[in-house]
């Protein structure tokens, strides 16, 4: 699933769209990838103020990654079921940083769910960079109203 499929599904857009890719997906789990490209607008911005002279990518944005990647899942089980909503994360019970992620790394994110409450779906996940985890985190999405900002 590339940028523009993805688009479709989540209402972000550059350059906050942390997506490059989706390369697999399911109504239970989703994998996509990213690559950190630092002559980008935004990360040159973000790598020149954050640690600069030894950039690493903030854990807050690999977060968001992970996050984005579940809402990617949870808008296309919606469509398929028929049902209206924003996907939004509404909760993180964990996340624990274990590896940096560095200027041009290319990152491999995996969502999955766990469980599901009516229209809040609790959901795990990891980034991995190089072959190392680098990411692990639980946390909350749900289906906000249909007539939320996108």
């Amino acid at each position: 699933m590339n940028r523009e499929e993805i688009e479709r599904l989540i209402p972000h857009r550059a350059p906050f769209l942390l997506l490059d890719d989706v390369t697999a997906i399911s109504a239970e789990s989703v994998e996509a990838t990213y690559t950190l490209r630092p002559d980008d607008d935004l990360w040159s911005r973000i790598y020149s103020g954050h640690y600069p002279g030894s950039p690493i990518t903030p854990g807050v944005l690999l977060c968001e990654m992970l996050f984005q990647a579940a809402a990617v899942m949870l808008g296309q089980a919606a469509r398929d079921a028929g049902l209206a909503g924003v996907p939004v994360v509404t909760r993180i019970t964990s996340a624990k940083f274990k590896s940096m992620v560095l200027p041009g790394d290319t990152v491999t994110i995996r969502a999955r769910l766990k469980e599901r409450m009516a229209n809040a779906f609790f959901m795990k996940g990891d980034i991995h960079a190089n072959g190392t985890v680098s990411l692990q985190a639980e946390f909350a999405v749900a289906l906000a109203e249909a007539g939320a900002p996108a």
